[in-house]
């Protein structure tokens, strides 16, 4: 997770003592209600009645469904979290000027939070993820790997030994990363979901470069070995059946099923036949 500022602290810390719950309790509907974008929170803390689902101007549903008073303090609470968040400057939403508050408290007066950050700033040339990502939600480390959540740009960055992926989290809301245990770096995510192979999400890039295209494989041998060609023993292959197989291949470099590398490798192969 990310560090709290000062300010950061003493609002998780009024937040408390107003709603009557722990700071730990306010910290994570914070992180729930980013991980919506402000408009939605899925969360499970004892303190609010368990598991629960908040959407902004629509049902507030808690473990103790009968408890409307609990109901009510979670609507409030996560809609002036909400709204705390949508006025930080950087922003921590895609569109955060179309947050609007509907906290209705008794009596008490919106304090303008969102004027100071809440969070240490992560913008420094230190983060050892791209920096187009934006502000992550959550980070975490576990042995060589090192993991950063962006729910603003829906992307999940993993470290490897020094080596950064970053994969497109889809939908998914994800609440921790973890390595099987001896499954080397094999990865797990929980989101709403479940517990999700990493290797199931799309890849974006991989050392800031984006990741190439595999050439698919056809009973245990890449696609251009499917490729009809004359046996090597066959001389009588004529020119035109050579020059007919080289421009197969070369439309299979360009559709990128192929390398650079394996088409000049095939091609110098044909052009020996002639």
């Amino acid at each position: 997770m990310q560090t709290f500022t000062e300010h950061g602290q003493s609002v998780i810390n009024d937040l408390s003592q107003r709603y009557g719950i722990s700071t730990d309790a306010v910290t994570n509907m914070l992180y729930a209600v980013m991980n919506g974008n402000g408009t939605m929170a899925q969360f499970s803390i004892p303190e609010l009645g368990g598991s629960g689902q908040w959407m902004q101007g629509g049902m507030t549903m808690v473990g103790d469904m009968f408890n409307y008073g609990l109901q009510n303090t979670v609507n409030n609470l996560c809609n002036e979290l909400s709204n705390i968040l949508s006025s930080q400057n950087p922003p921590v939403f895609m569109s955060s000027g179309s947050h609007q508050s509907q906290y209705q408290g008794s009596g008490q007066q919106n304090l303008n939070y969102g004027q100071s950050s809440l969070f240490v700033s992560n913008t420094s040339s230190g983060n050892w993820w791209p920096n187009d990502l934006g502000m992550a939600a959550s980070t975490g480390a576990q042995n060589n790997i090192r993991y950063a959540y962006f729910p603003v740009t829906q992307r999940l960055a993993v470290d490897v030994n020094g080596h950064v992926t970053v994969y497109d989290t889809l939908d998914h809301q994800i609440g921790g990363v973890s390595q099987q245990q001896g499954g080397g770096s094999s990865l797990t995510f929980s989101s709403q979901y479940g517990t999700v192979q990493i290797d199931s999400l799309p890849v974006v890039s991989v050392d800031g470069q984006m990741p190439q295209p595999q050439a698919p494989v056809q009973n245990n041998q890449p696609v251009f070995n499917a490729v009809q060609e004359p046996a090597p023993g066959n001389q009588g292959a004529s020119e035109s059946d050579i020059f007919a197989l080289i421009e197969k291949l070369a439309d299979l470099k360009q559709k990128g099923i192929l390398s650079e590398e394996e088409f000049a490798t095939k091609k110098a192969e044909l052009l020996q036949r002639l």
